[in-house]
């Protein structure tokens, strides 16, 4: 199957194109052509530097939705071992939408939680596109609640749309399962490490987003809402979804600006897809460091700074009487 091209990578496209074009005439001619393949390969270089570190907004929303790019499987078999995923709500039945489950990193037990989409048609469905329906936080929350029991850390890798709309999953009580996630999280006395690693959508994403530490990968989005949804409801235009991606802020260089998160991640250049075990690599390190800041601060601390941190978040001002939030 054909990579998947998003349409400001044309360019670079074509001129790979052109590249393997002239080596494969090299090889079948024997006509030594290496001067020219070099100078091409240099301007690739140069172009490459050129589109992908000038992405706007709407761009790096295109590279967040890749259907190559890493799921929270793909950064667990590189940066845990022993991992052992573990199923059920003992509620209601199994997500298939979250993972979650125990493993190892770096020697250490921690507890690994994240939402899982697919890559294919196939997958997707089995996943309900990564989209959780309320037994998937009930499943998460199950697994924070027993590394609170053990102290174990916890690391949320977030990567969703946005929770589950259909009626079974508001039946079953999507909004409670998720406030309740919320309230929980909060109040564990276990670091939590919360990483948006592709689109970080609503409060299906801010259900496992409650942690001392909140990074995003460089192309990763995190937002109430998506830009085509805000577009229809702003200006009744879905098809405006550009507009509202660079109006809403969502991107990491953005919250990273606003305070909304800690940090950012850099990313593989042309998105993590283009070489995973070097982009587990970049996440491997900072979670690393991560974890052995937050050791060091007691328990009760830990409670404390998060809720500071969040509280923090946001600024009111009153404007003639009226209360409006920044």
């Amino acid at each position: 199957m054909a990579e998947q091209q998003l349409s400001f990578e044309k360019p670079i496209t074509e001129l790979k194109n052109k590249i393997n074009e002239l080596k494969a005439f090299t090889e079948e001619k024997g006509i030594d052509l290496s001067g020219e393949i070099e100078k091409l390969e240099g301007r690739l270089e140069q172009l490459e530097k050129d589109i992908y570190g000038n992405l706007n907004p709407w761009e790096r929303v295109q590279i967040a939705r890749h259907s190559k790019r890493p799921t929270t499987l793909d950064y667990i078999d590189r940066i845990f071992t022993n991992f052992i995923e573990f199923h059920g709500d003992r509620l209601y039945g199994e997500d298939k939408a979250i993972v979650g489950g125990i493993g190892k990193f770096e020697g250490k037990p921690v507890t690994v939680i994240g939402h899982q989409r697919g890559k294919d048609t196939k997958e997707n469905i089995k996943r309900n596109f990564g989209m959780p329906h309320p037994e998937g936080y009930r499943k998460a929350l199950r697994l924070m609640k027993q590394a609170d029991k053990f102290n174990r850390p916890i690391i949320c890798f977030i990567d969703t749309k946005g929770a589950d709309p259909g009626i079974e999953s508001e039946e079953r009580g999507q909004s409670e399962a998720i406030a309740r996630n919320l309230l929980e999280m909060s109040g564990l006395r276990v670091p939590i490490l919360c990483i948006v690693i592709g689109e970080g959508g609503s409060g299906g994403a801010l259900a496992l987003g409650v942690g001392d530490k909140i990074f995003m990968l460089e192309n990763s989005t995190y937002s109430v809402i998506s830009p085509e949804g805000a577009a229809a409801l702003l200006w009744k235009d879905s098809s405006l979804a550009k507009r509202a991606a660079e109006t809403m802020k969502i991107t990491a260089p953005d919250l990273l600006e606003l305070g909304l998160i800690d940090e950012m991640i850099p990313e593989v250049r042309g998105g993590a897809h283009r070489n995973v075990d070097k982009q587990a690599t970049e996440i491997k390190k900072m979670i690393g460091i991560s974890l052995d800041e937050l050791g060091k601060i007691p328990n009760e601390t830990l409670v404390l700074k998060r809720y500071e941190k969040f509280k923090k978040i946001g600024e009111i001002n009153h404007v003639n009487d009226a209360i409006v939030m920044k």
